[in-house]
């Protein structure tokens, strides 16, 4: 009778299949988890490379915008006696969407031109005691903090051409302007600068952030004294 024996090394054989099945799972698991961490690294990188870009160009955008805008009608005060015109008022605020912008002397500029003359700068400063309704309050306080020697059209008017802010609504009584306030820009023409009908008055209100607000309008003929410049 034949008797079939199994070789000694079957389960040998076995067992060593067993143990590289065991392998190349833990080398597959290493190889997922390395990917996993890879993926995530860049993934990572993506998310940063994006908020940095957005950050860029949300700068990008805020730099190229202007941080105040024109807030109603550009005003003039007509000397209908000289047919001239002795001051002017832009009405300002914040734009939209902006943030608060300081306008002390220090961190602001008015650029000024007509067709005779052109100042690189002329603001003087801020009016923060108070609000006013009208430009000829205004002109006084000026005079009284020293912006301006003399209220235009009066006497032999001012020595030198000046620009500067009043508020018309003021929430704290400061040189910033924050949402909610309204303030305007005034300039004071000295009696040799002043511009008569159908000239043209270019103004550029420079402030420490974003684009500068550049106004331009021309005089229409001055026969009252309160002239509407659009």
């Amino acid at each position: 009778m034949e008797v079939r024996r199994t070789p000694k090394n079957g389960n040998r054989h076995n067992n060593r299949r067993g143990v590289v099945g065991i392998e190349s799972a833990i080398v597959l698991i290493a190889f997922v988890i390395v990917a996993a961490a890879l993926s995530f690294v860049v993934l990572n990188m993506g998310f940063s490379t994006t908020q940095k870009a957005k950050s860029t160009i949300t700068s990008g955008l805020g730099e190229a915008s202007s941080a105040v805008e024109i807030a109603g009608q550009v005003t003039g005060k007509g000397n209908t006696t000289a047919s001239k015109v002795d001051a002017f008022t832009i009405p300002i605020k914040l734009a939209s969407g902006g943030s608060s912008v300081d306008i002390t002397a220090s961190k602001t500029a008015v650029k000024y031109f007509s067709k005779s003359v052109t100042y690189d700068n002329i603001f003087k400063g801020t009016l923060t005691t108070g609000t006013y309704t009208d430009i000829n309050s205004a002109l006084a306080a000026a005079k009284t903090q020293g912006f301006i020697n003399e209220v235009p059209g009066v006497g032999a008017g001012s020595n030198a051409t000046a620009a500067f802010i009043y508020f018309t609504a003021n929430v704290n009584s400061n040189s910033i302007i924050d949402a909610g306030e309204q303030a305007v820009l005034a300039i004071a023409y000295k009696n040799g600068d002043r511009p008569a009908a159908l000239d043209t008055v270019n103004t550029e209100i420079i402030v420490s952030a974003g684009a500068p607000l550049t106004v331009v309008r021309s005089v229409p003929t001055i026969t009252d004294a309160v002239l509407n410049l659009g």
